[in-house]
């Protein structure tokens, strides 16, 4: 999901420093207890998005929602919530808010009566032409209720001149540019649909007369359900009494799933692209070890996004494996940092040195990404207060150098540290001995492949190259700075 003003980041800069994937979705019919069900499939796709969650359900006859502020766990673990959502199909999402205050309003899914009936959607990327849409549908009469791009998306349905629902909403995404996995639910049929680069991940799962679709298979996992499989770069399922049915009414470009949801953004344990999330980390990590060796005495991940590369860092190279960074699993985002004094020791809440480990040593920290670079900084200081006699910093994906507009949160060009430095001006800032990324080739070759295809890449890896497979429709003419509806803390 993406509005269109602009709120400062929050948080311990730990937070701040990564890239944050902007939502997951998770979807289920026929199962006597779907919300409950879903409720469990958002909970464990909470790491895409931990400010807000919504569920909407159908019975038969009528819609049930509720969408709130936070968690799943704190809104959707009581039985009054999960009775409230009554059906046998119901579709949730959690937001992870970039820009636009996260208010009720702009918790998905997002849901409209329509002519042809009631209409629930949820989706996870970003529409690159929203904005143009948006102003086009504006001035055509439609009256907007959030600042989501996601809106635009009922709008077109709701304009569409075709007659069956699933008509309109493939009538709707052929209007829209954009990277997108969605999720809809009508009165009588659950709906899946992947842009046709298949940027973003979507799978299909079955629990056993019950059909499923979730962000990923760790989703599956936790209500015990089978994974059948992905959803096809712009396929359209379509789920009702009578089964699954798939449809393919866009004509695709080869296809260009997002390399980042490999090296940081899914959950190890998931399988995307018919890869394990955990293997490719760590074979990210042992390529980056051939390409990139130091004599040290001990290999250290950046936790937790660090660890299955620096695992696989460890095995090629031969360096132990140790834990020198202790994480704080029950430090929040919005911990209150009243002072610049108390926000630097902040630090320490999320993150602290293992010194008896540590002194004394020559050490490699492994990360996933280097963004602004405040993180690194920190996190080599502390080795060094702790009595690290060499700090070698080892990133598992090229130098972000480009801004992502295809669902991840991302800074602006400017304040990203490989776009205003080269790799030795990097290591200066961060006050490492030494620094170094994998290559974009080797990436490639961690991926399974024999290298980057320059003519025709294999993934979407537009934050490192500047190779961007979607048009920009609204950020090259600028209509994603145009503000739209009322202050969002009105």
């Amino acid at each position: 999901m993406t509005e269109h003003d602009i709120v400062p980041m929050t948080g311990t800069p730990f937070d701040d420093d990564k890239l944050h994937e902007e939502c997951g979705v998770f979807g289920i019919y026929g199962h006597d207890e779907a919300a409950a069900l879903v409720a469990l499939g958002l909970h464990a796709l909470q790491h895409r998005g931990q400010e807000a969650a919504g569920i909407v359900s159908h019975d038969g006859r009528h819609f049930h929602s509720h969408k709130a502020m936070g968690k799943v766990g704190d809104n959707f673990s009581t039985e009054a919530v999960i009775g409230s959502l009554k059906g046998k199909a119901a579709v949730g999402h959690n937001r992870y808010a970039t820009t636009g205050g996260t208010v009720l309003r702009n918790v998905q899914p997002i849901f409209a009566d329509l002519a042809n009936g009631g209409l629930a959607v949820a989706h996870n990327g970003n529409l690159t032409n929203a904005a143009t849409l948006r102003t086009q549908l504006v001035r055509e009469g439609s009256i907007f209720q959030s600042t989501m791009d996601t809106e635009v998306i009922i709008h077109l349905v709701a304009n569409s001149k075709k007659t069956k629902i699933v008509d309109c909403i493939v009538d709707a995404m052929s209007k829209i540019n954009g990277a997108y996995s969605l999720v809809a639910l009508t009165s009588k049929k659950m709906i899946g649909m992947r842009d046709p680069y298949g940027v973003r991940p979507l799978v299909l799962g079955r629990l056993e007369n019950s059909h499923i679709l979730a962000s990923e298979t760790c989703a599956l996992d936790i209500i015990g359900a089978e994974f059948v499989r992905d959803v096809a770069p712009g396929e359209v399922v379509v789920i009702d009494e009578s089964g699954v049915t798939s449809h393919s009414p866009f004509n695709n470009p080869p296809r260009r799933f997002c390399v980042f949801e490999h090296i940081y953004f899914a959950r190890p344990d998931s399988v995307l692209e018919n890869r394990s999330v955990y293997d490719v980390r760590k074979d990210i990590g042992r390529q980056l070890a051939i390409e990139n060796p130091v004599e040290a005495d001990a290999v250290i991940p950046v936790p937790d996004s660090g660890t299955p590369a620096a695992i696989g860092y460890a095995e090629q190279s031969g360096m132990p494996f140790d834990l020198g960074i202790i994480r704080n699993h029950y430090v929040g985002r919005t911990f209150i940092e009243p002072t610049d004094q108390i926000r630097h020791l902040g630090v320490k809440l999320k993150h602290n040195a293992n010194m008896a480990l540590i002194k004394g040593k020559r050490v490699v920290l492994v990360d996933d990404s280097i963004v602004r670079g405040t993180t690194s900084t920190k996190i080599v200081q502390m080795m060094r207060d702790a009595g690290a006699t060499e700090v070698h910093m080892r990133i598992a994906s090229p130098p972000t150098a480009y801004s992502c507009f295809y669902g991840v949160d991302t800074p602006t060009r400017q304040k990203l540290l490989a776009a205003q430095y080269n790799v030795e001006e990097m290591c200066k800032f961060i006050g490492a001995d030494s620094l170094s990324f994998i290559s974009l080739d080797g990436l490639y070759k961690a991926m399974g492949e024999e290298g980057r295809n320059a003519e025709q890449p294999q993934y979407c890896d537009a934050c490192f190259t500047g190779d961007y497979p979607i048009d920009l429709t609204d950020h090259d003419s600028g209509a994603d700075k145009e503000l739209t509806l009322l202050s969002e803390g009105s």
